[in-house]
């Protein structure tokens, strides 16, 4: 059977649109390997990547999507038709149900606003949204520059995007496995006076403990590799427990990426224990 085929078989429908990633597929030249003992071992072993071109070819993708001329953009690549995370969205409209309608996200790492335009056209019913975007201080000036308007903000932290609004809702989706201290991060924004959190395309393993990795980027997209964490599970879940948070639903994304170990991609829906009532499931 022709490998394209084949890989057309097995991977999600957005995998398979994306044809640079398949490219790299059959080529081979992409994944998760190693298993590093410290942060500073793993970006010695890293290429690392040109910022500032990740950057631009994720502002003229999103600009395209923004104006019309593009239906959906994921990590700078542009795609046919969306492909939606119906629990995350799911998320959203539970949190704003409980809200009379409001819905005021925390996108912590939220890119130029990625997330926000995927699932727009069923956003724009509420009769009150607010998207928060903290991210680094290039994409906050592309940002506030090209996306931002009375919905879209962008800040530079935590603390002056808390001086301006109160988000009902914490978004996390392809980012705590990037930081050199992800649960310091997971912790902080847990112990914000939200209820309510969002984790969406987060590698996880059946170990027991962590593991330290190096991300290759497919060339075709950008050449680039780069730290990447693989989570224990069973150790990710203990620490959320630890703050007074409980894991609602469950759910695989749709990432898939050669990996040393059996690596499953997840999203969870979290509700603060205080909040949690009767056994709801979102999947």
């Amino acid at each position: 059977m022709n490998p394209r085929n084949v890989a057309k078989r097995l991977l999600p429908p957005i995998a398979f649109e994306g044809r640079n990633f398949i490219q790299s597929l059959l080529e081979g030249n992409f994944g998760i390997s190693g298993d590093y003992p410290s942060w500073n071992e793993a970006v010695a072993a890293s290429t690392g990547y040109d910022t500032e071109l990740i950057l631009e070819k994720t502002k003229a993708a999103l600009l395209k999507v923004k104006n019309g001329e593009a239906i959906y953009e994921r990590d700078s690549v542009l795609f046919d038709q969306i492909q939606y995370t119906w629990p995350v969205l799911a998320g959203l409209m539970w949190v704003a149900a409980q809200s009379r309608g409001q819905l005021n996200v925390l996108d912590f790492g939220g890119s130029l606003g990625s997330t926000y335009y995927q699932n727009r056209a069923f956003l724009r019913n509420l009769p009150e949204v607010q998207w928060n975007i903290i991210e680094q201080p290039a994409h906050v000036n592309v940002g506030k520059e090209c996306f931002e308007d009375d919905v879209l903000k962008f800040f530079p932290d935590i603390e002056q995007c808390l001086s301006e609004t109160k988000p009902n809702v914490i978004l996390l989706s392809s980012v705590l496995q990037y930081l050199e201290s992800p649960y310091e991060i997971l912790n902080k924004l847990l112990d914000l006076s939200c209820d309510y959190v969002l984790i969406d395309r987060t590698p996880f393993w059946d170990g027991s403990t962590d593991r330290l990795c190096v991300q290759q980027v497919p060339p075709s997209i950008h050449p680039a590799s780069y730290p990447v964490w693989i989570f224990s599970e069973q150790n990710f879940i203990q620490s959320i427990q630890k703050r007074n948070f409980e894991v609602v639903s469950k759910f695989q994304s749709l990432d898939l990426l050669p990996a040393p170990v059996p690596t499953v991609w997840k999203g969870m829906v979290l509700v603060r224990k205080k909040s949690f009532l009767g056994s709801v499931s979102i999947t």
